[in-house]
């Protein structure tokens, strides 16, 4: 038997094993999550998209049956494998850095500044609404561009949506690959090199590379001069950065099932490592009090919809060795 004719025997196989051990309970409310996220499969394809549905949407139950500082609750996103998960959203990849270029500087932990108890830009203008990256690892592009709206806004008192179509596009030559992964850093790089960055308005986000590079240098409308790297490691330097300057980009790790269907709280989990692969945006800090605790988190921005966590943010454990690494690959433009 010809090896393609095996292949697609097993996979015929595999796919009506799945549809066998279907929960008919749950049909409805499959059928109904399919509907409210315009869901359409091929025929044979949907019998196994329901099985992870369902696998996803058991271990969520479990989870918030167990108690935790935060909950957990199905997206858009559920009928997606652990590794399809992490294969198309996650696309921070500190394996495309380079050397640092003289337009990086080291933001160092003052022993001195005394910051607020909490902060949060959104509040303040300098946060554009939460955007959506779709089937494509370009959240470096979203944070990269997080950042440099801040700096904008701060500049000029205009709040205006970056391209992160212009940075997936053009920065191929500074190591980025476009929907394969990139380095925020490098994004910055790109936008002081090349002079300036397009608005989302006139170079459109695609969800997938482009055919070429289109940037329009007749209508740059950031810049950045330079790149400020956070001090590896400390949430103190970080904290420090977020307070004086505005929203910073960050790396965390996304890699757990957990970070994937986040709802709400302050995330805190074991499963979290230092080994970053997610970019993500630091809006802000704060403290929640409860019951005579205090909890301190960060404000992170995300690129996943407004359907995933806080309305597309999440608060994550701050103080607490550097969770989830954020404080491991922090850094912001200047103008």
């Amino acid at each position: 038997m010809p090896p393609v004719l095996m292949v697609m025997m097993l996979l015929l196989v595999l796919l009506s094993s799945f549809s066998n051990g279907l929960d008919l309970s749950l049909e409805g409310t499959w059928e109904g999550w399919k509907e409210l996220h315009a869901k359409q499969y091929l025929q044979e394809e949907e019998g196994f998209r329901q099985a992870v549905w369902e696998k996803n949407l058991q271990r969520i139950e479990q989870h918030n049956r167990e108690g935790s500082s935060f909950h957990l609750a199905m997206n858009h996103l559920g009928d997606l494998t652990d590794e399809e998960f992490n294969q198309m959203l996650n696309g921070f990849r500190s394996d495309l850095a380079e050397p640092a270029s003289k337009t990086v500087v080291l933001f160092q932990e003052s022993a001195t500044l005394e910051t607020p108890e909490g902060v949060d830009w959104r509040a303040k203008g300098y946060v554009t609404p939460v955007k959506n990256q779709g089937h494509c690892g370009s959240c470096w592009a979203f944070s990269a561009t997080g950042a440099l709206e801040g700096l904008l806004f701060n500049k000029t008192r205009k709040l205006v949506s970056l391209s992160e179509q212009n940075l997936i596009d053009c920065s191929w030559k500074l190591g980025n690959r476009g929907c394969h992964g990139g380095y925020i850093t490098q994004a910055f790089e790109y936008v002081h090199v090349n002079g300036g960055i397009n608005s989302e308005a006139d170079y459109p986000y695609l969800e997938k590379e482009g055919p070429r590079c289109s940037y329009n240098p007749q209508d740059p409308v950031a810049n950045c001069t330079s790149i400020v790297a956070i001090q590896r490691g400390s949430e103190q330097a970080l904290e420090q950065a977020v307070a004086t300057v505005g929203p910073v980009s960050v790396a965390v790790d996304a890699r757990s099932f957990f970070f994937h269907f986040y709802k709400s709280g302050i995330f805190a989990s074991s499963w979290c490592t230092q080994l970053v692969n997610h970019a993500m945006l630091v809006v802000g800090y704060g403290t929640l009090q409860d019951s005579g605790k205090n909890t301190d988190y960060w404000i992170l921005k995300n690129s996943w919809t407004e359907k995933w966590g806080e309305q597309g943010y999440m608060r994550l454990a701050k103080g607490l060795d550097n969770h989830c690494g954020v404080a491991n690959q922090a850094s912001y433009p200047t103008l």
